[in-house]
């Protein structure tokens, strides 16, 4: 099921219900943290438990194998932990699947980044996949948001933001509020480096793409 973004208003505030933390670098810009700090309820992705723990946080679920969890954190939170030993999804999905199953919809992703970037790539790639599913959700990391999106939306933004549109076979691109003019992107380095002229930016396709907006102005 592809979800359409027709004529919508895409907001800079974001308030998910539910936060997940992944396994790559652990957040550490004032955004990201923030993100974390301020999450109504934090899913930890398998191993990054012990990383959440060890700044303080205290998780309401933990998702995957339980092979890169410490011990006493197997133990301790053994009641929270959901196993899922299939290999076809990786712990990311079986988190945003165990959280879709409890009825959250708004989901923030942080820690999701770093460390191998063969893993990196692939997570922010299954963002459109979340979307499908009827999940509203963002990725946030130490430097911008990564949004799926499909179809054609308005954005709140502002003067200088820094915009990146990475295109995953749609067609008929247009845009209103940013510096340089899109098209029909075929590979990923070509809707890079964009930047936004005012507070709000418009952006139209027939098809899913996803951007990724910095935290910043240039």
């Amino acid at each position: 099921m592809e979800t359409n973004d027709e004529g919508i208003l895409i907001c800079r505030e974001f308030n998910p219900e539910a936060v997940v933390l992944a396994d790559g670098d652990y957040p550490s810009s004032p955004e990201a943290c923030a993100v974390l700090a301020d999450a109504p309820f934090v899913a930890c992705c398998d191993g990054a438990v012990d990383a959440f723990v060890a700044h303080g946080g205290e998780p309401q679920l933990i998702v995957g194998d339980g092979d890169s969890i410490s011990e006493e954190n197997r133990s301790r939170y053994c009641s929270i932990i959901r196993k899922i030993d299939e290999q076809e999804n990786n712990d990311l999905t079986k988190t945003m699947l165990q959280l879709k199953e409890m009825g959250y919809t708004r989901v923030a992703i942080v820690g999701a980044t770093g460390k191998r970037e063969d893993h990196t790539l692939g997570n922010i790639s299954l963002l459109l996949e979340y979307k499908r599913m009827g999940l509203d959700v963002r990725m946030v990391t130490d430097y911008g948001t990564f949004i799926p999106l499909c179809g054609s939306c308005e954005l709140e933004s502002f003067a200088r933001q820094q915009v990146s549109i990475f295109n995953f076979g749609a067609t008929g691109f247009s845009s209103e509020g940013l510096q340089y003019p899109i098209y029909d992107f075929t590979s990923w380095w070509q809707g890079s480096l964009n930047q936004v002229t005012g507070d709000r930016f418009s952006l139209s396709a027939n098809g899913c793409y996803i951007i990724f907006l910095s935290h910043t102005p240039k």
